[in-house]
């Protein structure tokens, strides 16, 4: 990809997205860069004796899953054998990844990567691994590996369960899900043939969800051996109340009768942390079975596998080459069922890993587990479709009565990206039209005011954050409020419309399709929600709860209406109001002509203090305020006059450019500034503009280092303006590895809001929030997950002294 500069993607979002992609999970949230396990913020115990001694020199952990384990969001470990020694398929990583987002959860990929024992593996750092002769790696291989690495011979290794469980207790993830669980080989009496995942359940305390073990093995045994290890086995019960039998991978039953049963993720999560507080040391097997669409029957199964063990004896296959031999024989027996099976089984796995490891979540941050609703069976038609939820409940009842600094009145969406993949990709980024195209797709939530908020969130932790939004009493709505939660976000201003009173209410969604270079190509956009059940009483309650909030953020997707009572009721408040336009074609509501809309206010009493459009809103919201009256107001020409602003083209230049003067961004930006007084329009590769009124008072207007971007001085005895303050930023950093430009806009607004709720200055909040947008332009997720790293600078541009 050509070089990108960080405004180029905040301006990129011509039709931005309400956006993704996030989870908080991105969301599509994968590191692209990685630091070693940083011991000092840990919340949880990593090893044994507590102290990973030189272990941060050794083990890398991705910053997303150090991160998250550090604030307590859900984290599901992954294997890589199914990578690098199986069968699934090379989609598979992206596609597991995207299961655990969409589900609320942070995926953890664990391998040895050239030498390096890794966890938080990206799908492109897999396909390396693939792709490089990469060996099995068990506990006892592990040292090896790492050890060959540091002289300087790196090795890729794909993790078995037994490997996976190490690196992953070494971490500190307690959740995994896999496939199939090694076992004891028949006549494993005799020849001693156990798998290391067994040894390893007994010794490593991490809980592994798998769909029992490989049939042709002696399940049995294999639970006998499980039991003198101590281990706990437990089988999911998918509503099923009898003789819940153990699972046998592709048959969901297997003549054995499971030792404990489950009935749901929340009472697996209980086992687990209790687990941990008991301070047992091993680990735990919950057993999921194959969903019902793909599991083959016992008895079909068992003539299949009885057929494929005696060809294996028959035909020498021992040792390492069995269970391979028996695989390829099982899956030409059954006509090549087996391998959809497999895939079925593995999503189905690792989507109720992630459940597990959210209602974990809940439970270590002090909140209880309301199971009051069935778990539906996964479909087997539709591998991502998402199986019903547990409703998390807080211990507490919710009261709104803290302050909030920051009030954000916005969307929340469940985003779908798609980026394309084609095989032409490199000489033509571009999706082909009419036809179907081979593409990554991820699921993540998002929204524009979701985004805004949560960098606000993550920026900086003394700033008191409340998001105001509508979502449906749906699937969409519920996995909403998990990841929310699951941020830290407060959601007690998040209304969700019942079905009884809001018949036909969705979840706002939110599509983008995206060329190769992840350049945003086409969105559809699902708000309805929005735009069809807001009520003032709420706008009313929602301010009031935040107890008169410092800023008020509104975005574009509300009706015109609605933008302009949020906006009249924050002043009420007295909050600042910034708008944030969203798209084109949203950022025109701010200016509508709609009949018996109250007035805008003009400078000094403006309805809108902060505007924050790309160089494409901008024009359109100027084209607007033109079509409808707005820029023939007598008080917004006092204004202007006062501006003096005649003759200012070489001043435009001088202060921008002659091709952004050219093409009239400085002369619409001046324009709007009675209705907007200060306006950071985000240019693309030019960086962003900041275009300010002065009043009389400002020290600007007679600071030396202020001069060169005093655009005009009052030319007239207006009361109360001083002059025009015009500065053009440059971008902070050129960017090359790009992941996405999802919520980089949002990204930048949110920063800004922060520091500007704790006193700081616009001109010396952009550099800062530039840096936070970079930050997210190389994560997966719509809003960088360690903008945390800039509270420091932050607080400090906020501290600094006016003049």
């Amino acid at each position: 990809m050509k070089a990108l500069r960080t405004s180029s993607a905040l301006a990129r979002q011509t039709c931005r997205r309400q956006q993704p992609t996030e989870n908080c999970g991105p969301l599509s949230a994968r590191a692209t860069t990685s630091r070693p396990f940083s011991t000092s913020r840990r919340h949880f115990q990593s090893s044994p004796t507590g102290s990973l001694g030189g272990l941060k020199d050794i083990l890398r952990v991705s910053e997303e899953v150090t991160d998250a384990l550090a604030t307590n969001k859900p984290v599901v470990a992954l294997e890589t054998t199914i990578y690098t020694h199986g069968a699934l398929g090379h989609s598979l990583p992206s596609d597991l990844e995207s299961v655990i987002r969409r589900h609320g959860g942070v995926p953890a990929a664990v391998g040895i990567l050239n030498g390096v024992p890794t966890v938080g593996l990206t799908p492109e750092e897999i396909a390396r691994m693939v792709e490089g002769a990469p060996k099995k790696a068990s506990r006892r291989d592990l040292a090896y590996l790492v050890g060959m690495g540091m002289t300087g011979r790196k090795f890729n290794g794909g993790t078995t369960i037994a490997g996976t469980m190490v690196l992953s207790r070494l971490a500190g993830i307690r959740v995994f899900g896999t496939g199939g669980l090694g076992g004891v080989h028949r006549g494993g009496h005799e020849s001693f043939d156990i798998s290391a995942d067994l040894t390893e359940l007994g010794r490593t305390r991490v809980a592994v969800v798998a769909s029992g073990c490989k049939g042709f093995l002696d399940i049995p045994r294999t639970l006998e051996y499980l039991e003198t290890q101590g281990v706990l086995v437990s089988t999911f019960a998918d509503g099923r109340t009898n003789n819940v039998e153990f699972p046998a991978f592709w048959a969901r039953d297997s003549g054995v009768k499971s030792p404990f049963v489950v009935n749901d993720e929340d009472q697996a999560a209980a086992m687990i942390l209790a687990q941990e507080r008991l301070n047992i040391e091993t680990g735990m097997l919950f057993a999921n079975p194959i969903p019902e669409d793909f599991s083959i029957p016992r008895s079909e199964m068992d003539t299949i596998i009885e057929q494929a063990v005696l060809e294996s004896t028959q035909q020498g296959a021992l040792g390492s080459e069995n269970t391979p031999f028996i695989l390829k024989r099982i899956k030409e027996l059954t006509d090549g069922r087996s391998g959809p099976a497999n895939i079925a089984l593995v999503h189905a796995n690792v989507e109720r890993a992630t459940n597990v490891a959210v209602a974990l979540s809940v439970l270590i941050s002090g909140g209880r587990l309301a199971s009051n609703k069935p778990v539906k069976q996964w479909a087997g038609s539709e591998p991502l479709k998402a199986r019903s939820r547990p409703v998390y409940e807080s211990s507490k009842k919710t009261e709104v009565t803290s302050q909030a600094d920051i009030l954000v009145a916005g969307s929340v969406a469940v985003d779908l990206s798609c980026d394309y993949v084609g095989a032409d990709s490199y000489e033509n980024p571009s999706p082909h039209l009419h036809t179907s195209n081979p593409a990554h797709i991820a699921q993540s939530i998002g929204g524009v005011g979701r985004n805004v908020a949560l960098a606000a969130h993550r920026v900086s932790q003394h700033t008191n954050v409340r998001l105001c939004s509508i979502i449906g009493d749906d699937l969409a709505g519920s996995t909403v409020l998990a990841s929310l939660r699951s941020c830290g976000m407060d959601t007690s201003c998040i209304r969700q419309l019942s079905h009884e009173n809001y018949p036909g209410s969705r979840t706002a969604q939110y599509v983008s399709v995206n060329d190769a270079n992840k350049n945003l190509v086409l969105a559809m956009a699902d708000m309805a929600i929005l735009t069809s059940h807001a009520s003032p009483a709420y706008w009313n309650s929602a301010l009031a709860a935040s107890s008169k909030p410092k800023w008020l953020v509104v975005d574009g997707n509300w009706t015109a209406r609605d933008i302009r009572t949020w906006m009249q009721g924050g002043k009420r408040n007295h909050a600042q109001v910034a708008f944030e336009p969203v798209s084109k074609e949203k950022s025109t509501r701010l200016f509508s002509a709609e009949k018996g809309l109250a007035g805008l206010g003009v400078f000094p009493s403006v309805t809108v203090d902060l505007a924050t459009p790309n160089q494409f809103e901008l024009a359109a919201m100027h084209a607007a305020a033109q079509q409808n009256e707005y820029l023939d107001d007598s008080r917004w020409w006092e204004v202007i006059d006062a501006f003096g602003m005649r003759g200012a083209r070489d001043r435009f230049v001088k202060l921008t450019s002659s091709s952004m003067t050219d093409a009239g961004i400085p002369q619409q930006a001046v324009r709007l500034l009675p209705y907007i007084p200060t306006i950071v329009t985000k240019m693309a590769s030019h960086g962003a503009l900041l275009t300010t009124i002065l009043k009389k008072d400002d020290p600007r207007l007679h600071d030396t280092a202020s001069k060169p971007f005093i655009l005009s001085r009052c030319a007239n005895d207006h009361a109360e303006i001083g002059g025009v303050y015009m500065r053009l930023f440059p971008p902070v950093e050129q960017v090359e590895d790009v992941v996405s430009v999802n919520g980089v806009g949002d990204t930048f607004l949110g920063v800004l809001i922060a520091g500007l709720a704790q006193g700081g200055k616009v001109e010396d909040l952009i550099d800062i929030s530039q840096k936070a947008a970079v930050l997210t332009l190389r994560s997966p997720q719509s809003v960088g997950e360690n903008l945390g790293i800039l509270e420091s600078e932050l607080m400090a541009a906020a501290a600094a002294p006016s003049f």
